[in-house]
C-alpha cells in the first residue's frame, strides 16, 4: 500500500512540473525584432503564486493521507 502511495505521488509530481515545461512560449524570431513576446501587450503571468499553491495542496494532502494511516495502524 505505501508503494502505491509514493508511486502515485511521484507520478503527481512529475506531471505538474512536466505541464509548467509545455506551458513555455516558442522561442523568439531570430534577428531580434525587439517587439512584446506575447499579443495583447498585457502579458500577466499565471506561474507566481499558482505553483505554490499546488505545492501547498499536495503537502496537505500528503499529511491528510500519512494521519488516516497512522490511524489505521493504531486501530489493528
Amino acid at each position: 500500500m505505501k508503494k502505491n502511495a509514493y508511486t502515485i505521488l511521484l507520478l503527481l509530481l512529475v506531471s505538474f512540473f512536466s505541464l509548467d515545461i509545455q506551458a513555455a512560449g516558442p522561442p523568439g524570431p531570430p534577428g531580434g525584432g525587439g517587439g512584446p513576446g506575447c499579443w495583447p501587450p498585457p502579458c500577466v503571468p499565471i506561474d507566481g503564486g499558482l505553483s505554490l499553491l499546488l505545492l501547498a495542496g499536495v503537502a496537505y494532502g500528503g499529511k491528510k493521507t500519512y494521519d488516516i494511516s497512522k490511524d489505521k495502524k493504531a486501530d489493528l
